[in-house]
């Protein structure tokens, strides 16, 4: 699809890579690709990289269709922690992807529930998330729910919708907050210059609101164990922000440090606890799932003592 952005006074004077990246909702290095290509013009010539642009260019580019994956059947271990003939509610662990990608194109949660489920799932979402209602990131383990049939799908995607789901996460971050309880109320967006990344903004943003209680600290005060319910569920919500209050999930190699890392493979987050409606017999069912290995190994090594009520 061709589309055409028009230079700002703001955007005056920069890269025309990073011209791209900041108003096309794409990465600098997917610019730098599409420049390579040649599908990246001014006044109809082909540019570099390294371009300026000047106020009031026309910068015209074309950005190609995401290629479809068709995701197929894996005998792969899930554990199912619920199931009925509408939904089933699975416990993820940390590690697995939820659905095909380019670079994933099998061994995900979705292939699995494909075998699982016979391929009995909700279409609503097409062939690469199949059943998905909601998902978290290949490194965050638990509960996750999964619509077998279209009015699931869009009975739970309703609940999402005006917030009536309650879910809470457990995390390790850095530091000792301040306040041992609090809402972390922050609109979060695209990042400005990094498109593979959220932050807090006022631009181009959507409400979120995080809720947080401190379960624990560290003997040297450098760590906290923390329980977080979501109120809205924008893309890396929790982890954006908690680096927002300077304390970011530790294993965290986006928002975090490589000082926090301690040896994990990733966030120290886990969904913890998920409520909601049943979209076809209205029964309210909640579910909790044991906290997994390599948060409690986290928590032990780090000393934190449970000594907040």
């Amino acid at each position: 699809m061709t589309q055409t952005s028009k230079v700002t006074p703001e955007h005056h004077g920069k890269r025309i890579d990073v011209f791209l990246a900041e108003t096309a909702d794409i990465s600098r290095s997917r610019a730098q690709q599409l420049i390579e290509d040649g599908v990246v013009t001014r006044r109809g010539k082909a540019v570099k990289k390294r371009d300026l642009v000047s106020e009031g260019d026309e910068i015209t580019y074309e950005i190609p269709e995401p290629e479809e994956i068709e995701a197929v059947p894996q005998d792969l271990p899930i554990e199912i922690v619920y199931e009925d003939e509408h939904l089933l509610v699975v416990n993820k662990p940390q590690g697995m992807v939820v659905h095909p990608a380019p670079g994933n194109p099998d061994g995900t949660l979705v292939n699995a529930l494909l075998y699982h489920c016979k391929g009995r799932l909700s279409s609503i979402n097409g062939k690469i998330r199949p059943g998905i209602v909601h998902r978290f990131d290949k490194d965050t383990a638990g509960l996750l729910i999964v619509a077998k049939t279209d009015e699931a799908h869009t009975g739970l995607a309703e609940q999402i919708a005006v917030h009536s789901f309650v879910r809470r996460y457990e995390a390790v971050c850095v530091g000792t907050f301040r306040e041992k309880s609090g809402t972390v109320d922050a609109p979060i967006g695209r990042h400005k210059t990094d498109r593979k990344k959220m932050a807090v903004t006022n631009e181009n943003s959507k409400p979120a609101v995080t809720h947080y209680r401190v379960l624990g600290e560290g003997k040297n005060g450098m760590y906290s164990h923390v329980e977080l319910t979501l109120e809205t569920g924008r893309t890396h919500q929790i982890r954006v922000h908690m680096a927002h209050l300077g304390h970011p999930v530790v294993g965290d190699p986006v928002y975090g440090t490589p000082k926090h890392q301690l040896g994990l493979k990733g966030q120290c987050l886990f969904a913890k606890y998920i409520q909601f409606t049943h979209p076809v017999s209205g029964a309210v069912l909640a579910f909790e799932a044991d906290r997994p290995q390599f948060l409690a190994d986290t928590v032990q090594k780090l000393g934190i003592g449970g000594i907040f009520p």
